[in-house]
């Protein structure tokens, strides 16, 4: 099946992301222990906290590969899902710390210069992380995974909070050391930001919430479907990447089975023609006119 298929095309991103991560956080830890930089610091506890969203990521796409079984027999696609909740309370964990050790600095300041060493290293590092973004991003339009885009969006994130390191570094080292704990202090809050929004995408998909535009949209391709009179009902859900579509629609009442089933098979394909992602399921209702009102016949005067 072709989702599976992108599933193991998307370990591909995870395993970059993953890698690159790991040399990130062990350069930009090492140097701003190095250069004393509390910025450069807070950024390495940055990637640490992406390696563990990153391995969690992998792990819901393994487990998101499995087949359907006799406890999941709509498959294993949530996985990657959960493993998204699972990475955001460890991202929020670490944001925390980060922000405390910041606070702690600004009451007991080191007064200590970062080396310009620390700013190159952030500079390089937000090249990297760049880099990286671009790969992911395509590798998710390519295969339409939107794990793959999330940890390409989380690579996008990674080298902003870079490059807002190496400008609190700079103004460390002109003149205002109090800059780089400030610094530190917007690198917690952004890894406290994106743990909240990963928390919250991550719950919106299990509690089967779906996109009102996606359902606008679709709502209006399928009363174009030739045949359709009036579409009744629309109940959709995300589970992982595939969509769940339910819908009811009311056609000629004198229609034999084979022209109501056509009908049916249009509105599958129209649906999958928009996200090929889908299990639709079509339910037929006959169209009834309603009747006009009838006058009370009057008996006839003697």
């Amino acid at each position: 099946m072709e989702l599976y298929t992108n599933l193991r095309q998307g370990e591909k991103g995870a395993w970059l992301s993953i890698a690159t991560y790991l040399i990130l956080s062990s350069v930009k830890l090492t140097i701003g222990y190095i250069g004393t930089s509390e910025a450069l610091k807070a950024d390495g506890l940055n990637n640490t906290t992406d390696i563990i969203a990153s391995i969690a990521v992998l792990i819901g796409l393994r487990i998101a590969q499995r087949p359907p079984d006799s406890n999941h027999q709509y498959g294993h696609l949530r996985a990657e899902t959960v493993a998204s909740l699972v990475a955001s309370f460890i991202m929020l964990i670490v944001g925390l710390q980060v922000l405390i050790a910041s606070l702690q600095g600004l009451w007991e300041p080191s007064g200590t210069t970062p080396s310009l060493l620390t700013a190159f290293v952030a500079i390089g590092s937000a090249a990297v992380m760049y880099v990286v973004y671009r790969y992911n991003l395509a590798l998710a339009k390519k295969i339409r995974s939107a794990a793959v885009k999330a940890a390409a969006y989380d690579n996008r994130s990674d080298a902003l909070v870079s490059i807002g390191t190496a400008i609190g570094i700079f103004g460390a080292i002109f003149g205002f050391p109090i800059i780089d704990t400030l610094t530190a202090l917007v690198v917690a809050f952004l890894i406290i930001k994106t743990a909240v929004e990963i928390f919250w995408e991550a719950v919106q998909s299990l509690t089967d919430a779906f996109d009102i535009d996606e359902v606008e949209t679709l709502s209006v391709l399928i009363r174009n479907v030739s045949g359709v009179i009036e579409l009744l009902d629309f109940k959709g859900r995300a589970h992982g990447n595939m969509y769940f579509i339910d819908i009811t629609v009311t056609v000629d009442p004198y229609l034999n089975v084979y022209e109501s089933h056509r009908i049916t098979e249009e509105i599958e394909h129209t649906i999958m023609r928009e996200n090929r992602f889908c299990q639709v399921l079509v339910h037929i209702e006959p169209h009834i006119k309603e009747l006009p009102p009838t006058s009370k016949s009057q008996s006839p005067t003697t």
